[in-house]
């Protein structure tokens, strides 16, 4: 390209003869006739192509790709080698690669801009190691996330079960480390959120009705419409559960706060180029405050104390005051709280801390104690044992 545009200038600015620029260049006399009567640059032009071992079979390959939706590369090598395709696995790639696009087009997405305070999506991320809880054990357990959509700022809660009443409880949590409330809640298709058709189910319905914020539930197989935690998830991932012990979920809790507060939310968010911290504090502005007092998360129900004074929630034996044996009590449980009130005198039976180890029996001292009392404080005693001297059993051995 160069060479041509230079021998046009020699010939035309400067006046000079074929028979010099011949000299000067080096080139053939019919290169440089050619190139002076060309008005146009030089290209290349390639041959045309040899027949390609793929071409019996591209009809076979496009109706593949129609008739079967999400069918890989591999399994078409296969299916057009059973009907005689001799050529190799890159040609095939290849093509299919310039052929999907066309035949099965790809789905495209928007931008999606949020405005301050208008939503924030909740989601479940479940840590791949089991969480200590004591005496010796460890039990699965899951974390209730959020993510504002205009500031990226995210809390999490754990959690050691999906029903609604833990999830509830990890959101009060993740809108107090957020501190306002937003207009829309997002969840995808949980099962103690979503009660079929796009409905929610009533307890979240309800939950939203006491915080005055509207809902959302994804649309199912829609994974990309969640991405807003995905990358938060991959965080947790990487960042905060690599190379980290917990003593207990106490610790867990802690940590996890922690480092939300210290690492995930004052980092530089490359998706916003902000860093999601500074932004939290003026999309506050645009949210309504927290109430005064959330909604109740203990999960409540109903019981008939038994004659053996004590309640089994989550695999455990709690006490109870044995003076309310027989009689019905309300069962609250909370994430740190067992408690027990009569229901006809509105009396505070039991309390306990909450304990998520498995099979535990726990008794209050005062429960045990006034349980000897109604006893008639019966003590233990050691059976009275005859002492017999060994002579008399040597008399009943015949020697």
């Amino acid at each position: 390209m160069e060479q041509w545009a230079e021998i046009r200038r020699m010939h035309f600015v400067e006046g000079v003869a074929i028979k010099e620029i011949v000299r000067r260049t080096g080139r053939d006399r019919k290169t440089v006739r050619k190139a002076i009567r060309s008005d146009a640059p030089p290209h290349y032009r390639r041959e045309a192509k040899a027949a390609s071992k793929l071409d019996p079979h591209r009809e076979q390959i496009a109706r593949l790709l129609r008739d079967v939706d999400g069918i890989t590369n591999t399994r078409i090598r296969e299916l057009i080698e059973a009907a005689g395709y001799l050529g190799g696995k890159t040609i095939l790639d290849d093509y299919l690669r310039e052929l999907r696009p066309v035949v099965c087009p790809a789905r495209t997405y928007q931008h999606t801009i949020y405005r301050p305070g208008e939503i924030c999506q909740f989601d479940l991320w479940e840590p791949k190691a089991e969480i200590p809880v004591g005496h010796g054990q460890t039990r699965r357990g899951f974390v209730v996330t959020c993510e504002l959509g205009w500031s990226r700022a995210a809390a999490g809660a754990l959690v050691f079960s999906k029903q609604f009443a833990d999830l509830l409880s990890g959101m009060n949590r993740c809108l107090d480390q957020l501190g306002a409330l937003p207009e829309t809640l997002v969840w995808d298709r949980e099962g103690a959120i979503h009660a079929g058709g796009g409905r929610p189910t009533e307890a979240f319905a309800a939950f939203c009705g006491q915080l005055a914020v509207g809902w959302r539930i994804l649309e199912p197989c829609d994974p990309e419409s969640k991405g807003l935690l995905e990358r938060t998830h991959r965080f947790l991932r990487s960042n905060f559960e690599s190379a980290r012990r917990f003593a207990n979920e106490l610790d867990f809790q802690d940590q996890l706060e922690r480092w939300f507060r210290e690492r995930a939310n004052p980092r530089f968010h490359r998706g916003i180029r902000a860093v999601p911290a500074e932004r939290l504090g003026e999309e506050r502005g645009h949210m309504r405050p927290l109430p005064e007092r959330a909604p109740a998360t203990a999960l409540r129900k109903v019981i008939r104390v038994p004659q053996q004074p004590y309640l089994r929630f989550d695999t455990n034996d709690y006490s109870i005051d044995p003076r309310f044996a027989g009689r019905r009590v309300e069962l609250r449980a909370g994430q740190r709280t067992v408690a027990a009130i009569a229901l006809d005198t509105g009396e505070l039976v039991a309390r306990h801390r909450r304990r998520f180890a498995k099979h535990l029996t726990l008794t209050d001292p005062a429960h045990q104690a006034e349980l000897d009392r109604l006893r008639g404080n019966r003590r233990r005693r050691e059976p009275e044992v005859e002492s017999r001297p060994l002579a008399r059993y040597d008399a009943l051995i015949p020697a």
